[in-house]
């Protein structure tokens, strides 16, 4: 193992085993070919991690695991760790006048969903075949040209092409809202005008969707009593996370830590 690029991580005189920095690179974004970086953004974690643990068996913290989840349950490491910050981090919660404060500044930004008037045709294939999906690529394109040769004629085009039962009806899945469909047909919708048809085709699990907004309903912006309660929840996470990041911060100033780049973002 190349020493320079896997230092052993050394917290406070505590050899942290290697294999618990190799598990957590899976969780680390990095470049292709540049394993180094990965390493030294879990070595990172890793030893935050450690130093919350000598933390809190340094002040004798007991903490029982909780369920996150229908059937998983916390480890007693991750037990230890929320308890160590439930007793370290205190924050005052947000006045109604905070919240009010922070609502004017752009009320705008508080609305009801959006909501689309869609219609398509799809040319479904698997994407995880490359002859699949070149074929359904090549059909698509060409039934793509043909709508926009004739917009006003995709009713007819999606009665006679597309592989979805929308067909029946002429493409028209009706209206449709945020997360209601898959990420890359959303973000496809988001770019279009009302009327307007994908300038290409767009590729989802299903296959190529060739995609028409019919009409767009902006959301209505909320009043302050509607939205009052998610503000006040948003801005109590917000400082907790500031809180806890400072706390870490502390810590990792009074700690002594080799093989860990502490300061790379």
């Amino acid at each position: 193992m190349n020493a320079a690029l896997f230092p052993d991580l050394i917290v406070n005189g505590e050899l942290v085993p290697h294999g618990l920095v190799a598990a957590e690179t899976q969780n680390q974004n990095a470049p292709a070919g540049k394993p180094g970086i990965a390493w030294r953004k879990a070595a990172k974690a890793i030893a935050i991690r450690t130093l919350l643990l000598q933390e809190a068996r340094a002040r004798g913290v007991k903490a029982d695991a909780q369920e996150v989840a229908p059937g998983r349950f916390e480890t007693k490491e991750e037990a230890l760790i929320r308890g160590l910050l439930d007793q370290s981090i205190d924050i005052a919660l947000p006045t109604e006048a905070d919240v009010k404060a922070e609502w004017q500044k752009d009320p705008t930004r508080f609305r009801t969903p959006l909501l689309w008037e869609v219609s398509h045709i799809l040319c479904a294939c698997d994407p995880r075949n490359d002859d699949d999906r070149a074929k359904a690529l090549a059909r698509a394109t060409g039934i793509l040209g043909l709508a926009l040769g004739d917009p006003k004629g995709f009713p007819a085009l999606a009665a006679r092409e597309s592989d979805c039962g929308s067909r029946s009806s002429g493409g028209a899945l009706g209206q449709l809202g945020p997360n209601d469909t898959v990420p890359e047909f959303e973000a496809a919708l988001r770019e279009l005008v009302e009327g307007q048809i994908s300038a290409a085709p767009v590729l989802t699990r299903h296959g190529y969707h060739i995609i028409r907004l019919d009409a767009c309903a902006q959301g209505q912006v909320l009043p302050f009593n509607a939205v009052q309660p998610k503000i006040a929840e948003a801005m109590e996470k917000a400082a907790w996370a500031k809180a806890a990041q400072d706390f870490i911060t502390q810590l990792v100033n009074a700690a002594t830590i080799e093989g860990a780049d502490m300061n790379m973002v």
